[in-house]
């Protein structure tokens, strides 16, 4: 029965240290891989098996030495600021080629041309740019967000927070006291909400909708 039990804990550890490498984000990995190696140890151990036990203790802590230094690195003062996208910009081209299979979830990459829009900027984060943003005019007081998209990097929501509330000056300043966004991405939904979006509903149509205010 003790044999059995260690075996399934072992299995249970295998998998979890599958899981983890399957992450596109180095946090979710990081913390998921330490709950595997940790139970890879702890099974190590009770089998009788150093090394085993020893090695994936090993893991363990070079996890968490990782994730203090992420967290560490996350609590210190970040620099954010925003571009506006030349007219027929080259690297805007690279831009969203080189993201097209994320962008494709909330727009198409074909359609968007950085010059038609009322609004388009990089946002740049400690001068790296972490994301792009897309705004047409809806109405005169309006904005509809065309393409919100951030690196996956960088989706923490510090990037939205910096747009939507560190910025906003710069959409009232043009004018803009309303956002709208159309989504069915249960991601993006998420995140709209995160940033003080309120799902509305007018003509049938389902939109997402911000205000802003000085």
């Amino acid at each position: 029965m003790v044999i059995d039990w260690l075996e399934w804990l072992g299995y249970l550890a295998s998998f979890i240290v599958l899981i983890s490498l399957l992450m596109s984000s180095i946090i979710k990995l990081r913390w998921i891989n330490l709950l595997g190696s940790s139970l890879f140890s702890l099974y190590g151990f009770l089998l009788g098996a150093l090394p085993v036990g020893l090695m994936n203790l090993g893991i363990a802590i070079i996890n968490i030495y990782y994730l203090v230094k992420i967290y560490s690195a996350s609590a210190k003062k970040e620099y954010f600021n925003i571009l506006s996208i030349e007219k027929d910009s080259e690297y805007f081209d690279h831009f969203l080629n080189f993201y097209k299979e994320g962008i494709k979830k909330y727009a198409d990459p074909s359609e968007l041309k950085a010059n038609t829009y009322e609004i388009s900027f990089y946002i740049l984060r400690n001068m790296v740019p972490a994301g792009v943003f897309l705004g047409s005019k809806h109405d005169e007081s309006t904005l509809k967000i065309e393409l919100d998209f951030v690196t996956p990097e960088y989706r923490d929501f510090k990037t939205g927070t910096f747009v939507y509330e560190d910025r906003k000056d710069h959409f009232l300043e043009k004018g803009y006291n309303r956002l709208i966004s159309y989504s069915s991405n249960d991601d993006h939904i998420d995140y709209l909400r995160k940033m003080g979006f309120k799902e509305k509903e007018e003509n049938g149509s389902k939109y997402f909708e911000k205000l802003l205010t000085k």
